[in-house]
C-alpha cells in the first residue's frame, strides 16, 4: 500500500481544527490514514461506532480538508480495523482485513432485502455518548449504575430498564452508552436503537404495505431493543397493541429492553395500563437537574472532549450562570469555542463575558433558554414538546415548530445545527427554511406577525430579558 506523508495528515487535522472545530474531538487523534489510492484516502477508526458516526456526520468536512490540503479531488472513506495507533498505550498493530461492524445492528441471516428499509430509521450512535464521558452525580446516580449493570449483563439485570426525566438531562447519553458498551464487549450482539417516532412510522408503513411479518421479525428477534422517547406511544392504540406483543416476546426470551421517557410510566397520559405495568417490571430510574458540582464536572468533561483549555474561573462562572441541563452547558461550551476560533483568542473570562453579552440559553437572570421558548410556544399553540420533536408535518405542528426555531435563532446563541438537533434531529437547512418561512409569513400576514411578537414579548416578560 502506498505510504501516506505524515505532514499531509497533520495538515488535514490542523485544517479541521481551524475551520471545523465544532466537530473535532480528542479521539480524532486515534484515527490513522491507511492508504491513498485512486483518489481515495482510507482512514482507519477504532470501532464501528466511530466509523458510522464519521461517515454520516463528518464526511463532508474531512473531504474538504483533504482537497484543500492536497489541491486534488480526494475523497475519504472510513473503515474499521486494528491498524489504529493506540497513543494512550504507546503501541501499534498491523492493519488487519477490513471489518464491517455496524454501529447498531450487525447483519442478520433471517432478514431479506426489505430490511434495508428499516435501517435508515436507526439512530446513529455518537462516540461522545459513552460511559467514560458521562458525569455521574446525585441527580443521575441510580440511572448511571443501572445502565452499567445492563450493559454488563443484558437480558438478566433490570429488564426492562426505564429511564425518565426532563430535556437534556442525559437520558439519550445513557441509552447510547449502553449500546456502545455492549458492542465493544460483544460486537456480534444485535442491537436495535430507534426513536419511538421512527418505530411508529415504520409500523404505519408496514401496515399500509402489508409487511407486518417483516416488521415483527425486525423487532422481535433482536438481542437488545432500545427506544428513545417511548412516551410518544400515548394515544396510539394500534401501535401500543403491537408494542405490547413485541415487549412480551422479547421479555420472555430474556432479550434486553431499554426505554427512555420524559415522564415515569404511571405519568404518561393515554398509555394502556398493561404497558405501564410492564414498563415497571424492571427498574425505573429518574434523572434530574444537575447540582453545581456536577455542572462543573460536566463543563470540564465537555471541554476536554473538544481539547479546549478552559480556565477554572470560567468553568465556575458558567456553572453558576447555567443551571438547567447538560445540553445547555454543552451549548455554552460550543458558543465559547466558536467565539475563540473566530477571534483567534485564547479562552479567558473577558472573552466569555463578551460572548455571553447577549442573552444565551441557560442563564438564570435576564437570559432566554430553549425551555422558555418551548414553554411559551407549546402553551400558546396547545401542542406538546413531543409533537415539536416528532416527524409530523401537519400545519398544527409544523407552524409552532417553525416559530420555535425562529425564536431560538433570535433569542439564543445556539447554531442552526444545534437547534435542528434539538427539534427531532433536523439539519441546519430545515432550520434555515423555518426561519425564512416565519419571516415571509410575518410580512404577508399581520395577524401571524402579532402572534410571533406576542410570544417574543411573553418570553421577555417571563425572563426579564429585553425585547429584541
Amino acid at each position: 500500500m502506498p505510504n501516506i506523508d505524515p505532514a499531509l495528515w497533520r495538515d488535514m487535522m490542523a485544517y479541521l481544527r481551524k475551520r471545523h472545530s465544532s466537530i473535532c474531538r480528542q479521539w480524532f487523534e486515534e484515527l490513522e490514514p491507511v492508504d491513498l489510492k485512486g483518489g481515495l484516502l482510507r482512514v482507519a477508526t477504532s470501532n464501528g461506532v466511530q466509523e458510522k458516526y464519521l461517515q454520516s456526520k463528518c464526511l463532508d468536512q474531512f473531504n474538504e480538508a483533504a482537497q484543500s490540503v492536497t489541491g486534488a479531488l480526494i475523497g475519504i472513506r472510513f473503515i474499521t480495523g486494528s491498524s489504529v495507533v493506540s497513543k494512550s498505550k504507546g503501541r501499534e498493530a498491523k492493519l488487519q482485513p477490513e471489518v464491517t461492524i455496524t454501529a447498531t445492528v450487525p447483519p442478520h441471516p433471517r432478514r431479506n432485502a426489505s430490511s434495508s428499509d428499516f435501517e435508515a430509521d436507526q439512530m446513529v450512535l455518537i462516540p461522545d455518548n459513552s460511559f467514560e464521558n458521562f458525569v455521574p452525580g446525585p441527580n443521575n446516580q441510580l440511572a448511571y449504575a443501572a445502565s452499567i449493570a445492563v450493559a454488563n449483563q443484558p437480558g438478566t439485570t433490570y429488564n426492562p430498564l426505564f429511564i425518565h426525566g426532563g430535556v437534556g438531562l442525559g437520558k439519550t447519553h445513557l441509552l447510547q452508552a449502553i449500546c456502545q458498551s455492549i458492542l465493544n464487549n460483544k460486537p456480534e450482539t444485535e442491537i436495535l436503537y430507534v426513536s419511538c417516532d421512527a418505530y411508529m412510522n415504520q409500523f404505519i408503513r408496514c401496515v399500509q404495505s402489508g409487511q407486518m411479518s417483516e416488521f415483527r421479525d425486525r423487532y422481535r428477534h433482536v438481542d437488545v431493543l432500545v427506544i428513545d422517547d417511548i412516551h410518544f406511544l400515548a394515544k396510539r392504540d394500534r401501535t401500543q397493541e403491537e408494542f405490547f406483543h413485541t415487549f412480551n416476546d422479547l421479555y420472555q426470551s430474556n432479550r434486553q429492553i431499554v426505554l427512555s421517557s420524559d415522564a415515569a410510566p404511571s405519568e404518561i397520559g393515554d398509555l394502556e395500563d398493561r404497558l405501564i405495568s410492564r414498563f415497571q417490571w424492571g427498574l425505573t430510574a429518574e434523572v434530574t437537574k444537575p447540582g453545581y458540582e456536577t455542572r462543573v464536572a460536566i463543563l470540564k468533561a465537555k471541554s476536554e472532549l473538544r481539547s479546549m483549555e478552559v480556565p477554572d474561573d470560567v468553568i465556575a462562572y458558567l456553572a453558576t450562570k447555567i443551571d438547567s441541563n447538560a445540553r445547555e452547558l454543552e451549548g455554552a461550551i460550543v458558543t465559547i469555542q466558536g467565539h475563540a476560533d473566530l477571534r483567534g483568542r485564547s479562552i479567558d473570562m473577558k472573552l466569555v463575558q463578551e460572548a455571553m453579552r447577549e442573552p444565551v440559553a441557560g442563564s438564570k437572570h435576564s437570559q432566554v433558554t430553549l425551555q422558555h421558548i418551548i414553554d411559551a410556544v407549546t402553551e400558546y399553540f396547545g401542542v406538546k414538546l413531543s409533537d415539536l420533536q416528532s416527524r409530523r408535518r401537519h400545519k398544527s405542528v409544523t407552524e409552532p415548530r417553525q416559530v420555535c426555531m425562529w425564536l431560538a435563532r433570535k433569542r439564543t446563541r445556539f447554531s442552526l445545527e444545534e437547534i435542528g438537533g434539538y427539534f427531532g434531529g433536523r439539519d441546519h437547512t430545515t432550520v434555515m427554511h423555518s426561519i425564512r418561512t416565519v419571516d415571509a409569513k410575518s410580512k404577508k400576514d399581520p395577524n401571524f406577525a402579532k402572534q410571533v411578537q406576542h410570544l417574543d414579548e411573553q418570553i421577555s416578560q417571563d425572563t426579564g430579558a429585553p425585547v429584541r
